[in-house]
């Protein structure tokens, strides 16, 4: 059914997760995969400042930040395309270049014809979901495409059973 997917990583653990969970998926579909990385936008309008005033970078500053997010998402990238040659999963690496993330991913997949954009999400809820937002949710509602959302599961918490449901503390008196 899915004959190209784009995954966007972060380098997170989660991304690891997603990356290998992605691949399982593209091996047993027969899909190609691209893996895209959006690196970090530092140049902000001067709108863009909170406190009235716009943010000047030092453009020195902002060039070396550039270079080394540019070697890290070279290194993020190699280590996917490695997982997905070692599974026999043929893939593609792509960078994205635009301020706003959950648009870079659209771009991306619509570019290079991706049929269905498998990402992660971090399941933030009630107020950090408010607050910190989440790329995922963009994604969901700015594109047509299909989005498969991986979430990885909870973990029980240490010393419980995940089989046995405790039953609900009665109210202090």
């Amino acid at each position: 059914m899915f004959r190209h997917l784009l995954v966007p990583i972060d380098g997170s653990d989660l991304s690891d997760g997603t990356i290998r969970r992605a691949v399982s998926f593209a091996r047993e579909a027969g899909a190609t995969i691209t893996f895209l990385h959006v690196l970090a936008n530092l140049a902000m309008p001067p709108q863009a400042s909170i406190y009235g005033d716009p943010v000047l970078l030092d453009p020195a500053v902002v060039e070396q930040f550039s270079q080394a997010e540019r070697a890290y998402a070279a290194s993020l990238l190699e280590r996917a395309l490695a997982m997905a040659e070692e599974a026999g999963v043929h893939c593609d690496t792509a960078v994205g270049h635009h301020p706003v993330v959950h648009e870079a991913i659209i771009d991306a997949a619509i570019r290079h014809g991706c049929d269905l954009i498998f990402m992660a999400s971090h399941g933030r809820r009630g107020l950090a979901g408010l607050l910190l937002g989440s790329e995922t949710q963009r994604v969901l509602t700015h594109t047509d495409l299909p989005v498969l959302v991986f979430r990885r599961p909870e973990l029980p918490a240490a010393g419980s059973d995940p089989e046995v449901q405790s039953a609900p503390a009665a109210p202090a008196c």
